[in-house]
């Protein structure tokens, strides 16, 4: 396969209108939303522009939090929100200096803190207009300013670690809380990358919650590692509690969809740090693996699709390279058929169909099937991928494949679209072709999936049909014959026949 197709397989973004209103309807900028307008025209704010206290409490009243004892704390954090994204703009105290400009209705530093402790002002902010009258990439941009302060948050410390661990100084000992803010942003961020591939690789799939032990022990485990450590398990616990707390203060911003670890098992946390050794504790001999029954009690989370937006925004941002479906339906035939192998099913036909969207069938057909050509390696891939998506070509485009009839490249391949389009006077293939057509079949497969048992099966079938294969196709001029014959030796369960596979391999590479 290309040695240049992109790492990460693209995924299917829903369209930004969509997109938006997702955002617009997640809790947290809904409540930041509210408050803006609940703001206006102005309002008194504390220092560093929090609600002084009983603004609070009417805030959380607003949100329809009145009765709830933690409304307070889910009003301060939309009204912070709000702040971060330009939804709502403070004004500090105006500077004492004589001719210096105040801002209307802001206590000045000669006025003082008032009863309620304001020193400031609060007006909506430039940006709550565009919730309104600016567009749905304009809401997308708030929504991502804010999901980036919400992520930053949930990487840092609990804020009483803070307090506790400030010296004399006034520093604060990184060490003695035992948090590298680095390390921990890259983990939160790795963890979402692995919510974020399963999301591309299983689309079909991607409705699934992932269970959090699973989550934290693939970011632990090492590799080769066959049965992990008592440390090792101590690591998974501490990271699942971590993480349960990280993916709470999340969900609100819309980004994932999270059933919370049982409460009971947080407390049930023994000495060692590690959860309970009970039927499916993530603690037991296969991390990856608790029963069916008791999964969810250790936490399930999966990405929404605005999640897959905001964590693919964050990868491009990075300079990574995480394609989305429809990112090739402007570019030539060579570069889709390129990349195609490299896509999972669903997300390759999507892509396919993006393209042809934009041409004629008889264009797309004959642009595919000079792209098509060649005898590098990668051709006999291109050809598969060129195959495939002239499956999805209506009837229009068979004047252009009974134009490459002749053609040894392509002539195979036009016959067999002809031949399932069920065109009259399709003409019967030679020998030589249909030994060619073979050879580079199994070649494509061999570069896609390798030694797969599908592959197998097709090895077993064309030596049945044919008892005197290898006498014949050790001669086919193709670049691939004498790979392919191998790989046949190595497939075909028969000891007498793969002996006949890499006598014929022999051969070839000797013609050569």
């Amino acid at each position: 396969m290309p040695g240049d197709r992109p790492t990460l397989p693209p995924v299917r973004l829903r369209s930004e209108a969509e997109l938006a209103r997702d955002a617009l309807s997640a809790p947290l900028l809904a409540r930041a939303v509210r408050l803006a307008r609940w703001a206006g025209p102005q309002r008194p704010v504390a220092a560093g522009g929090v609600l002084t206290e009983p603004d609070l409490r009417a805030a959380a009243e607003h949100l329809g939090f009145g009765a709830d004892e933690e409304g307070p704390g889910y009003a301060a954090e939309a009204w912070q929100l709000a702040v971060d994204t330009g939804l709502i703009e403070v004004q500090e105290p105006a500077p004492t200096a004589e001719g210096a400009p105040t801002a209307e209705g802001a206590p000045t530093a000669e006025e003082g803190v008032d009863e309620d402790g304001a020193t400031g002002i609060a007006t909506p902010g430039e940006e709550l207009r565009l919730i309104t009258e600016g567009s749905p990439r304009d809401i997308l941009d708030i929504w991502l300013g804010g999901f980036e302060t919400v992520l930053a948050d949930a990487a840092a410390p609990d804020l009483a670690e803070i307090v506790d661990q400030i010296g004399d100084d006034g520093e604060i000992d990184l060490d003695e809380i035992d948090w590298n803010p680095e390390e921990e942003a890259d983990f939160l961020d790795g963890v979402l990358g692995n919510l974020y591939l399963l999301t591309a690789l299983d689309e079909e799939d991607a409705g699934r919650a992932v269970p959090l032990p699973a989550l934290a022990a693939a970011m632990i485990v090492p590799e080769d590692m066959e049965e992990p450590t008592d440390d090792i398990l101590e690591e998974i616990s501490e990271a699942m509690v971590r993480l349960d707390d990280q993916f709470r203060m999340l969900e609100p911003t819309g980004l994932v969809e999270y059933q919370p670890v049982d409460e009971a098992l947080i407390e049930e946390v023994d000495g060692e740090g590690r959860f309970p050794e009970t039927a499916g504790s993530p603690s037991g001999s296969d991390p990856f693996g608790p029963d069916e029954e008791d999964v969810s009690r250790y936490g399930m989370v999966r990405l929404t699709p605005l999640g897959v937006f905001g964590v693919r925004n964050r990868m491009l941002d990075a300079g990574i390279d995480a394609p989305a479906v429809g990112d090739l339906a402007d570019k030539g035939a060579e570069v889709l058929l390129d990349a195609l192998p490299g896509h999972p099913e669903t997300a390759a036909r999507a892509e396919a169909e993006q393209w042809l969207a934009r041409r004629t069938p008889d264009a797309a057909a004959r642009e595919l099937l000079a792209a098509a050509r060649g005898d590098d390696t990668s051709a006999p891939l291109r050809r598969l991928a060129c195959q495939q998506t002239l499956s999805l070509v209506g009837d229009a485009a068979e004047p252009a494949l009974r134009e490459v009839l002749d053609d040894r490249h392509l002539g195979g391949l036009a016959r067999v679209w002809l031949a399932e389009h069920a065109m009259p006077d399709v003409p019967e293939p030679s020998e030589e072709m249909v030994f060619w057509l073979t050879v580079d079949t199994i070649a494509a497969q061999l570069a896609a999936e390798g030694d797969s048992a599908e592959l197998r099966e097709l090895v077993r079938g064309l030596v049945e049909q044919s008892g005197s294969f290898f006498d014949s196709a050790w001669r086919v001029d193709h670049p691939a014959t004498a790979e392919v014959l191998e790989a046949m030796g190595r497939l075909h369960p028969d000891k007498k026949t793969a002996k006949e596979a890499r006598k014929a391999a022999f051969k070839a590479r000797s013609r050569v």
